[in-house]
């Protein structure tokens, strides 16, 4: 029975096409899946480089590109092209198996012999080759085959190596590139080893069989299982893209067991939140098939995924419905963002809690500023509250009198923590007189119910974007799941850190030593994207959720593409109409309406953006827009936090906007915490912008942000 496979450049070619291409395929596919023996009559192009490689007609315009490997019935869709491009792509690509990592791999070998005459003649017989003290055996070793060894032993420099990136393998790449950088060879078998997951040199390869290489090559290629799933797939293509999984995070993933909490950090779009997806996937599917008793005692506790915000954790959960097939293995996850688990908890033990609206409660803080003629600003006030009271759980004017003010800046004297605890009181005696919390107060609470029942809630949780968590929350998650092996995977990174919170886990005492993982690799964003966007963070260093500090040294990605476009126009009017016609661009080469996000610093803003584009008749709608309805999404930075688009616009980056006046502590008021609410905006900019898988937009009215200088 015939195989069916789809290669993740085939959706990611698919996702752009317009709606009559996409049902043409739809058709065609639906159609192969029906009758297995149609594969084998698809076309042989005459030029063809590979003749495994094959050719179906979408319409006049598209071909599909399948590669058909001799044995077998195995078919793997790899990518839709303008008609010339994929004759153009039988004529100069071919397959093979790596003979180091047994990985499925694809070069572009037209364009290797085409640049082969200009490295001959760009360097002199004596000028020294860039890999002249790697011997021919170390570099098979690490899987340069014999076809593409020629043309690395006239590479001159590293830039002759990166012009040959798109050519090359990737994996093949990723050894030249690290001997480049100066790694012994054992290095660079370790990096690229790490890459493809696992550590293990294959003693031996077929290099015939592509099957194989197909099976193991799951970041790139996954197989269909029935014919309902193709539908399924195809039905949302920018979705499914996101599902592949590198080997390196497969490896952190598929671990049989950690022995106590895990981390994973990297910077954005590094694969953190792909690898929580399945490790997720992987600990709920284990319950069901271990006959451990320790699985059989909580065989009733699910596994929770939760993060900071509710948009990101209706986002996990679809990504999860796509990811598990399994009903009975979804059904084993809950997806919660931590405030509605708080909520949750308290409401269970106590009835509807009320949250208290953010302006009267900032009303209150101003009022109980003035009354006790207090020189400090409502903001610090509430700040200390949050950052030190409800952080520490402090219950005591005693206890807040004597403990540490860990990243508070402004020292205060012992009768000046009188001053603000009795105003702290005040304004936490009238929230309870009107019968509300805050989101905090309700962690706190939470966390303590869930400490006096004695029963964890949880068998495993992961957590999505544990940068913004505050201390409060983490302890309500510390008491919802017993220590113990796989008690808790956290993703973290401090860069895209978006809130005030600074949580140490040692702590909490929850120890990552010796289990915690680095991705460096981003497999969305492109480099264009990621050069102009890592400089925004600035060069204070970044401390991370170990207490270590945490560098985005050796962060980058293999993917090339269009370098970002920043517009700066005279008037608000001239920058929506040259967002409207981005937008219009993009839709115009086939980019799904809901695959572009737009991002601004205030919801103000937001609601302008949206009236200027529905005025000129774009679809939008917010990031909270249920369903996957055909319209461009809209919403602050803060909530593009954690989601992905193919293409992002980010406006009204300009002075007196970016960075946000109101969210920046005076210097003078607390010089420590105005340098970290600096950063903070550098780091909301910088996750708005890496949002981008392919395109990134960013506009300005008037004088653009310092940032951006």
């Amino acid at each position: 029975m015939a195989r069916l496979a789809i290669a993740k450049s085939f959706l990611a070619e698919y996702a752009k096409l317009d709606t009559d291409a996409r049902s043409a395929v739809e058709a065609l596919v639906a159609e192969f899946a029906q009758r297995p023996h149609a594969w084998r009559y698809l076309e042989k192009p005459r030029h063809g480089l590979d003749d495994r490689i094959r050719l179906f007609r979408v319409n006049s315009q598209w071909r599909g590109v399948v590669l058909a490997p001799d044995a077998g019935d195995t078919y793997c869709l790899v990518t839709i092209l303008p008609h010339e491009k994929a004759y153009a792509y039988a004529a100069g690509h071919r397959f093979s198996v790596n003979q180091a990592l047994g990985l499925l791999e694809t070069r572009d070998e037209q364009a290797i012999e085409q640049a082969r005459p200009a490295l001959e003649s760009a360097a002199g017989p004596d000028e020294r080759r860039l890999f002249a003290d790697v011997t021919d055996e170390d570099l098979a070793r690490l899987g340069v085959d014999a076809q593409v060894l020629p043309v690395v032993r006239l590479l001159a420099s590293e830039a002759d190596l990166e012009r040959l990136q798109m050519a090359l393998p990737d994996a093949q790449y990723a050894a030249l590139y690290a001997l480049a950088g100066g790694m012994t060879v054992d290095e660079a078998w370790a990096e690229v080893a790490r890459l493809a997951g696992g550590g293990r040199r294959r003693a031996r390869v077929d290099e015939q069989d592509l099957v194989s290489a197909m099976e193991r090559s799951t970041d790139v290629v996954t197989f269909v299982n029935d014919q309902n799933e193709l539908p399924q797939i195809l039905a949302r293509p920018f979705a499914a893209w996101r599902t592949f999984l590198h080997p390196a995070q497969r490896e952190i993933a598929y671990r049989p067991s950690y022995a106590g909490p895990a981390q994973v950090t990297g910077g954005p779009g590094t694969g953190k939140t792909v690898t929580v997806l399945h490790r997720a996937a992987f600990l709920a599917d284990r319950a069901e098939t271990s006959g451990s008793p320790e699985a059989a005692a909580d065989a009733d506790a699910p596994v929770l995924v939760t993060t900071f915000n509710g948009n990101l954790a209706e986002a996990l959960q679809g990504h999860l419905d796509l990811l598990i097939r399994d009903a009975a293995v979804r059904a084993r996850i809950e997806v919660l963002n931590v405030d509605r688990l708080a909520y949750g908890v308290v409401r269970q033990a106590r009835g509807t809690p009320v949250i208290a609206d953010e302006r009267v409660l900032r009303t209150r803080w101003e009022k109980a500023v003035a009354d006790a003629g207090l020189a400090f600003t409502p903001a610090f006030l509430k700040n200390e509250w949050e950052q030190v009271i409800l952080a520490r759980d402090l219950r005591t004017e005693e206890q807040y009198l004597g403990c540490p003010r860990t990243g508070r800046g402004r020292p205060l004297t012992r009768s000046q923590r009188g001053q603000i605890w009795q105003a702290a009181q005040r304004v936490t005696n009238e929230l309870a007189e009107a019968r509300e919390s805050t989101h905090l107060q309700l962690a706190n609470e939470a966390a303590g119910l869930l400490g006096q029942a004695g029963a964890p809630r949880y068998r495993h949780i992961l957590v999505d974007e544990a940068q913004d968590l505050h201390l409060a929350q983490w302890r309500l998650l510390r008491v919802a799941v017993a220590p113990g092996p796989d008690d808790l995977f956290i993703a973290a990174d401090p860069h895209q850190r978006i809130y005030d919170n600074r949580v140490s886990l040692a702590s909490l005492r929850i120890s990552v030593r010796g289990r915690s993982r680095r991705l460096s690799l981003n497999y969305r964003t492109t480099q264009e994207i990621l050069a102009w966007a890592v400089p925004l963070l600035g060069a204070e260093p970044v401390t991370g959720l170990d207490d270590e500090v945490d560098s985005l040294l050796g962060y980058r990605s293999p993917t090339r593409g269009q370098r970002p476009q920043l517009k700066v126009a005279a008037s608000r009017a001239g920058e929506f109409a040259a967002l409207a016609e981005r937008i219009r661009a993009w839709l115009s080469t086939g980019i799904e309406p809901q695959a572009i996000g737009v991002a601004a610093r205030s919801a103000g803003l937001v609601r302008q953006a949206r009236d200027s584009l529905r005025a000129d008749g774009i679809l939008t709608v917010p990031l909270r827009g249920r369903g996957d309805p055909q319209a461009v999404r809209v919403g602050t930075m803060h909530a593009m936090k954690g989601l992905e688009f193919q293409a992002v616009a980010v406006i009204g980056v300009e002075e007196g906007r970016v960075p946000e006046p109101a969210a920046i502590t005076p210097e003078g008021e607390d010089a420590v915490t105005h340098a970290q609410d600096l950063q903070r905006e550098r780091c909301v900019l910088f996750a708005a912008c890496t949002r981008a898988r392919d395109h990134l937009f960013v506009s300005a009215t008037g004088t653009p942000s310092a940032f951006l200088r």
